[in-house]
């Protein structure tokens, strides 16, 4: 890789993946033959599947299966919180204790974004 692509060690990267500039993966599951765009991040517990196009400046949040053959325009923002917000009901920072993932797929047949 690059200076300007950031890739931790617990990223599994299928057969033939096309990494732009400026990405930032960690803990996440790309597969085969897939697209990354610049300026993307792909957070923990979240894969995106075989042959797809993360078109760039797109941010796919923990939580987020995207499967096969899907396109995700740019710009795309995924959200994994059903109901955000930034401090407990007593007032302090909210923590990852804090809240529960809300699970997000894409399926094969979505239409594009």
């Amino acid at each position: 890789m690059n200076e300007f692509v950031s890739i931790a060690p617990s990223v599994k990267l299928g057969k033939d993946v096309r990494l732009s500039k400026f990405i930032n993966l960690y803990g996440c599951e790309i597969g085969d033959e897939t697209k990354i765009g610049a300026f993307v991040e792909i957070q923990k517990n979240s894969s995106v599947g075989k042959r797809c196009k993360i078109s760039s400046h797109t941010f796919v949040c923990e939580g987020v299966e995207i499967q096969d053959n899907v396109f995700i325009g740019h710009g795309v923002t995924f959200i994994n919180d059903s109901y955000p917000r930034a401090t407990t009901a007593s007032g302090e920072l909210q923590t990852e204790a804090d809240w529960k993932v809300a699970w997000v797929r894409m399926p094969s047949w979505a239409p594009a974004a």
